[in-house]
C-alpha cells in the first residue's frame, strides 16, 4: 500500500500538470496595445512593447510572427519563446461615420 508521502506526491505531479496544461494567453500583435503586449510576452517590456506599436502605426499590420523582428530591440529568440503566445490576424476595420458614409 503507498504510503502518505507517496499519496502526496502523486497528487502533486497531477496538480503540476493540469496548470501546465492550461492554454497560455495570447496576445494579436495588430490590435494589442502596449501594456498587454508587455504583460503576456516574456522578454518584452513596456519599451518594446511601445516600439512594436509605433512600428505597427508606421509600417502597418505585421503578416506573421516573425515579422517582430524588424523591430529594434525585438529577435528571434523572443519570438520563438513567445510562438505560442502570438497570435496575427487581421487589424479591425475602421468603422465608417453614419452621417458622411467616411
Amino acid at each position: 500500500m503507498p504510503s502518505l508521502r507517496t499519496l502526496f506526491a502523486i497528487m502533486a505531479l497531477v496538480y503540476a500538470g493540469l496548470v501546465a496544461a492550461e492554454p497560455a494567453e495570447t496576445v494579436n500583435i495588430n490590435t494589442a496595445d502596449a501594456e498587454t503586449m508587455a504583460r503576456v510576452l516574456n522578454g518584452v517590456g513596456l519599451k518594446k512593447a511601445e516600439a512594436i506599436v509605433q512600428h505597427r502605426e508606421t509600417h502597418g499590420r505585421f503578416d506573421s510572427a516573425a515579422d517582430l523582428t524588424a523591430v529594434k530591440g525585438i529577435g528571434e529568440s523572443i519570438v520563438e519563446k513567445n510562438a505560442d503566445k502570438i497570435v496575427v490576424s487581421e487589424m479591425p476595420a475602421e468603422k465608417k461615420d453614419p452621417s458622411t458614409g467616411q
